[in-house]
């Protein structure tokens, strides 16, 4: 049953998003109930920083531990240094963001707990939340938005048709739409999840890296849900499409002050627990700090 299954709540960062994660961090210690451990994924030059949030339930992970040492960060000569580059003799050139989900899609494979929920910098727990409420006895629920996906969402399209051709589903993959599986806080079973890099080796006869990292238009949600749904037919997932976190975006209307955003936290839907950080841009993260508190 969902009461004994164990949570690992796993988030991708980097320097840039610190003073976010370290948001949520509070955010979860706050908020999270149940059995869970945390596990931030980070490249090697940013463990020194990220140390500070390490705790007896948080765990600070270098990406060394988890992707191939062929695969390797450096300094964007473009950038001025601002930026990092992957490079490898078999992907073309990577970013932080397409990284960040390799670490995620890899973490599985070192870790033994139940669920993943993986859960982005750039959110904030806003309510009480136990993810044995993921689970309905052996069954997890499952984020997926039927046919969401249409044919005018170009970059999701091409997301989708990446994931076809990851798990060779080119032949039964016909055209948009498609279900969308991208959210900001949603669940993975670990099992399934690493049953999928096996399966994804077998079929490309290759590491997972490299075929998921060959073409650099992927997302690691959809790679997930069309598993799921088309290889493993849904078994052991409940789809629904009711986000837990919801995205105030913009810097108008209800979010223009920490008031506002009070307001907004309170009016959350059923369900939500958790809010999108973009929606502070421009708010003082004391002050984000300060209605977690009084929402606690």
């Amino acid at each position: 049953m969902g009461h004994n299954k164990r949570t690992a709540i796993v988030t991708p960062s980097y320097s840039g998003d610190f003073e976010r994660c370290k948001l949520l961090c509070e955010s979860i210690d706050v908020n999270m109930l149940g059995e869970w451990s945390h596990y931030i994924l980070v490249e090697s030059g940013d463990m020194d920083l990220f140390r500070e949030l390490d705790s007896s339930r948080r765990h600070i992970i270098d990406e060394r531990e988890i992707l191939p040492g062929w695969l390797r960060a450096f300094n964007d000569p473009f950038s001025g240094g601002k930026r990092r580059v992957w490079l490898s003799p078999f992907t073309p050139p990577l970013r932080g963001w397409h990284v960040q989900q390799l670490r995620t899609l890899g973490i599985g494979r070192l870790i033994d707990e139940d669920l993943i929920l993986s859960v982005d910098s750039d959110v904030v727990l806003v309510r009480k939340f136990d993810p044995v409420l993921m689970w309905a006895g052996d069954t997890m629920r499952f984020y997926r938005r039927d046919n969401a996906i249409t044919a005018g969402m170009e970059e999701h399209v091409g997301w989708c048709r990446r994931a076809a051709r990851i798990l060779k589903l080119e032949d039964i993959s016909g055209p948009p739409p498609f279900h969308d599986y991208v959210n900001t806080l949603i669940g993975w079973r670990r099992e399934t999840l690493n049953d999928m890099l096996d399966y994804i080796e077998k079929v490309n006869g290759t590491s997972w890296v490299r075929a998921i990292a060959r073409r650099r238009n992927f997302s690691e949600c959809i790679i997930y849900g069309r598993y799921v749904d088309e290889v493993l037919g849904g078994a052991g997932h409940r789809p629904d499409p009711r986000p837990l976190t919801h995205v105030l975006w913009g810097k108008t209307g209800d979010g223009e002050t920490p008031v506002g955003l009070g307001d907004f936290i309170a009016g959350l839907n059923p369900g939500q627990v958790a809010i999108g950080i973009q929606s502070f841009i421009g708010h003082d993260i004391n002050d984000i700090r300060r209605l977690l508190e009084s929402n606690a």
